[in-house]
């Protein structure tokens, strides 16, 4: 007998404010149950925002005043679960942490509105999110369902590029698969976040768990991401739900964009860094290629002979603008006063284009990728019973696997399919 289900990805951008976005997904949530949709997935970071195009002010052996305050905003847009640093597992799933003084819950309250929306809209739904935690940011994805609410919660285990700035990194424990019943199909789902996909052993830590739904948020646009979630789902003989925003330059937050730091903006300056003794900082100028990237470089002392008359900027050639710390320079798009300038044609570029897409245990591409639409719903019916015909011939957790001759083990992680 067919096990029917509809699964969607949802290709939404993370709005100005986190509770914005929580409104959007509750929106979303809705118009999805509408159509009849069981199982949903929302992008990766997608409460709190992948902060694309920011370098937070920092290069090797520097950082500035103000990408701290770019940090201070990025943090404040970040959501409380309530969890632990190290990641409490179960405790924290079951609500077994000790509560805070005179509150019902904790963390600020995000986990609470989630098992709301699901519980009212029928929809098990997984959104990518920015978690918050002590001092540090954990990208991670969080599993709610709308008869128990939060089932698990996992923390990216390694952040790709410069996320590593401002990510922590999640603990491989953490991958362990959750498993629940919809409509009388039972589920086994596991959740590669990003380029964690691209990690071989991460990828079949998830397979040895026999998982049959794997969700993968994403910000990679990039052509080449359909290949690897098809190459998933022929590996794992699993469906594959990927998605990710679109978004243009124009919908940056304006603490990337070049708008008030924090400080500023409550009628204070951010002042530079003090100069470290023995030497003063460097002046610079900032030049902007034809690529829209900005390149820091110094300038000549007030003295030399090749500034400008006109008090404009000599550069300095043969330096290296990493040398030194450097004051931090104001963007292309700031005024004087710091504020966000008028904007230009290149607001309207994309710096996400999207690409969500659902994918079959065979490989194939069941529905996208879709590129340079927002606020667009994936919706595809599928048969769970073709992760079953499709491992007659290989089952990378079991039979074509050949655990006699290769082990894996994970830290903390049992590799074991969870019970059902």
């Amino acid at each position: 007998m067919p096990q029917l289900l509809k699964l969607a990805s949802a290709q939404a951008r993370t709005l100005s404010t986190t509770q914005e976005t929580l409104q959007a997904l509750e929106a979303t949530t809705k118009r999805a149950a509408a159509q009849g949709v069981d199982i949903l997935l929302f992008p990766e970071a997608y409460l709190g925002g992948y902060p694309r195009t920011c370098d937070f002010g920092a290069a090797v052996g520097a950082r500035t005043p103000q990408g701290r305050e770019q940090f201070l905003a990025y943090f404040h847009d970040a959501v409380d679960l309530g969890d632990t640093p190290a990641g409490a597992g179960q405790d924290w799933v079951e609500r077994k942490l000790e509560l805070p003084r005179g509150k019902k819950h904790r963390g600020d309250g995000v986990r609470e509105q989630l098992e709301r929306i699901a519980r009212e809209t029928g929809v098990f739904f997984v959104t990518g999110l920015v978690e918050r935690c002590a001092g540090t940011l954990y990208c991670g994805a969080v599993f709610v369902c709308p008869k128990l609410g939060v089932l698990g919660k996992r923390r990216k285990v390694m952040p790709t590029g410069s996320e590593r700035l401002v990510w922590g990194q999640g603990s491989a424990s953490s991958l362990r698969a959750v498993t629940t019943e919809i409509k009388g199909v039972k589920l086994c789902i596991g959740s590669a976040i990003c380029w964690e996909n691209y990690m071989p052993l991460l990828r079949q830590s998830l397979y040895s768990q026999n998982v049959n739904l794997w969700f993968a948020p994403t910000a990679d646009a990039r052509e080449t991401w359909e290949a690897l979630v098809r190459t998933i789902g022929c590996e794992g003989r699993c469906f594959v739900v990927s998605a990710n925003q679109c978004v243009q330059r124009k919908h940056l937050p304006s603490w990337i964009k070049g708008g008030k730091t924090t400080q500023q903006s409550q009628g204070t300056s951010a002042q530079p860094e003090a100069p470290k003794a023995g030497g003063g900082r460097r002046k610079s100028t900032i030049v902007v290629t034809e690529d829209n990237n900005e390149i820091c470089l110094p300038l000549r002392e007030a003295n030399s002979e090749h500034q400008k008359v006109n008090g404009d900027s000599a550069i300095e050639s043969g330096s290296s603008p990493f040398r030194h710390e450097i004051e931090p320079p104001l963007s292309p798009k700031q005024t004087a006063t710091n504020q966000v300038a008028s904007s230009s044609p290149d607001d309207e570029d994309y710096v996400s284009r999207g690409g969500s897409c659902i994918v079959s245990p065979l490989g194939e591409v069941l529905a996208g990728p879709i590129w340079e639409k927002e606020d667009e719903l994936l919706i595809t019916e599928v048969d769970f019973e073709d992760c079953e015909r499709g491992r007659l011939d290989f089952d990378s957790g079991g039979h074509y696997s050949r655990s006699d001759s290769f082990k894996l083990s994970v830290e903390g992680l049992d590799l074991n399919p969870p019970p059902q």
